[in-house]
């Protein structure tokens, strides 16, 4: 170039092979250049002076990583995101667990183990490798799609119908994205890989059954109809588990009703010796399924008669603390171990809604008041209405639990007067349980998630139950193969009817195969392309 050019060009910038090709793919998969365009302008701009000339301008660094398709760099950066942000939470949980929840309580040392091993991060590589092939499955069925549409692809369609037909159908891409979730075997087979398969399945099941309503299936529906109706069989299998195999139950639903079960599960008395024996909590449910087991004995009071030795069987003895000084009147053992100072079982299941009633509205007006925060504006708003909600949301969820475990705990003294000893004996628990559950009506407009929850926990129960008494046998990644047939339908509705799934839902799959959380599509731009060759 003349010194004297009117027109010189501008200093060269340095070519990314310049770079090193490994740091390069490093900041690629690290940050995209959009993302740093805002980190820049947030946080380096305000950074000292040192650090600002060190770092790159945002249109270097985008000439640096931007490359023509950045699907997959997208891809690698979301995976290794959600590795570090799960990995994070399960180490945060851990400390929170270690250092406040047990504080104070006898430990166990835990086992070292290798760290392939280490079951949170198997889980981290897990759900990173589920999202990481669920995109690049998505894409590559797409393109193979599109593809086979076109008419250079025509031979290949004539020779093969049957796989042409398949993987040219709209929903390939959606079925074919879903084997991503063979993924979730990564990590060890405990309870929580059986939760996530049997909450990703039952959701699948809710979402289809929402499209097809929004089809029309469901129009002379009765006034009645509703996710409530879930309530009173989940209620009926989890008692009738609860009490006959107690280790196919989840510990905690299990802790939280006897904790609100003074009425009917006998606690220590204030005054009674320590030096004496007292059936624990547990034991009394055993003894009330050996009872169901024996056709409901009658009761043998040891104050009429207390000479008679046999008033109770040796498979009961342990609740002699209890019967022996229950009230005479009692003509039932069920009804004298589960209220022995009350004679009446009317008078027992009022009092227990009385007492349990107050306990669980305090509970549950903690609980959503602490859910209610994030919606702190509407609350400012219109207080009075919103005020109102919650109140009758509190009332309800409250009504229909006191309701539930009372009736499912009195419906046992019922069906002594009602029913003949021999007469179901031990299917009795799941008939109370299904007449406990028939509360759910009350709270049948608010308390799907509660139904859908309590569902979740009996599909999980009856599982383990089956498998136990040898009514079918587990498969080996049956949970897995669950999970992937979850995740298939959710995307074959999504792709036929988005509107039939939520708004948080919607935009989780949405994600999953790559799409903007804000609804906003960055891969259509290119299936318009592939598009038009198919034309």
């Amino acid at each position: 170039m003349a010194a004297d050019d009117p027109y010189p060009s501008p200093p060269p910038t340095p070519s990314k092979a310049k770079v090193d090709p490994i740091l390069r793919n490093a900041l690629r998969y690290t940050i995209s250049a959009k993302e740093y365009k805002t980190l820049h302008q947030y946080f380096i701009t305000r950074s000292p002076a040192a650090v600002r000339r060190r770092a790159l301008p945002p249109p270097k660094y985008a000439s640096l990583v931007q490359t023509k398709d950045d699907y997959n760099g997208a891809a690698i950066r979301a995976s290794l995101r959600v590795f570090v942000a799960v990995q994070s939470s399960l180490k945060l949980w851990e400390l929170i667990k270690a250092n406040l929840l047990t504080r104070g309580r006898s430990q166990r040392t835990k086992a070292r183990t290798s760290l392939f091993e280490c079951p949170n991060l198997r889980l981290s590589v897990s759900l990173s490798l589920i999202l990481l092939l669920h995109r690049i499955l998505f894409r590559f069925f797409s393109r193979l799609r599109t593809n086979l549409l076109t008419k250079d692809a025509a031979p290949f369609r004539r020779r093969n119908p049957r796989i042409s037909k398949s993987l040219t159908s709209r929903l390939a891409p959606a079925i074919g994205a879903s084997l991503a979730g063979f993924a979730l075997g990564i990590y060890p087979g405990d309870q929580l890989r059986i939760s996530i398969a049997v909450y990703i399945a039952t959701r699948s099941l809710e979402i289809a059954y929402t499209a097809l309503e929004e089809d029309g299936w469901f129009r002379n529906r009765p006034w009645w109809w509703g996710s409530w109706m879930l309530m009173p069989v989940a209620c009926g299998q989890l008692l009738h588990a609860f009490v006959f195999d107690r280790d196919c139950f989840p510990k905690a639903y299990g802790d939280f009703i006897l904790d609100h079960t003074p009425n009917y599960v006998q606690r220590r008395p204030s005054g009674y010796p320590p030096s004496l024996p007292w059936p624990s909590t547990s034991t009394i449910v055993d003894s009330l399924a050996e009872m169901s087991r024996l056709n409901w004995l009658p009761f043998i009071s040891p104050i009429l008669f207390p000479l008679n030795q046999n008033t109770l069987p040796p498979s009961l003895s342990a609740l002699a603390p209890i019967t022996s000084s229950a009230h005479p009147s009692h003509t039932a053992l069920s009804c004298a171990t589960l209220h022995p100072t009350t004679p009446s079982c009317t008078t027992t299941f009022l009092q227990y809604i009385l007492t349990a009633f107050p306990t669980l509205a305090k509970f549950f007006a903690a609980y959503y008041t602490v859910f209610s925060l994030p919606k702190y504006k509407k609350f400012i708003a219109s207080p009075t209405h919103e005020l109102n909600l919650l109140a009758k949301r509190i009332l309800r969820t409250a009504a229909f639990l006191t309701g539930a475990i009372g009736t499912s705990w009195g419906s046992i003294c019922f069906f002594q007067y009602l029913f003949p000893r021999t007469l179901l004996p031990s299917a009795r628990w799941f008939l109370g349980g299904f007449l406990g559950g028939m509360w759910g009506f009350v709270d049948r407009k608010g308390g799907k998630g509660h139904f859908m929850y309590s569902m979740r926990l009996s599909i999980d129960s009856l599982w383990k139950v089956g498998v136990k008494r040898g009514y079918w046998k587990g498969m080996n990644g049956g949970d897995v193969a669950v999970f992937v047939a979850g995740l298939a339908v959710m995307n074959v509705v999504y792709e036929k009817q988005s509107s039939a799934i939520g708004g948080g839902m919607a935009k989780g799959i949405g994600w999953l195969r790559g799409e903007d959380l804000f609804g906003k599509r960055p891969a259509e731009e290119e299936q318009k392309e592939l598009n038009e060759r198919v034309k």
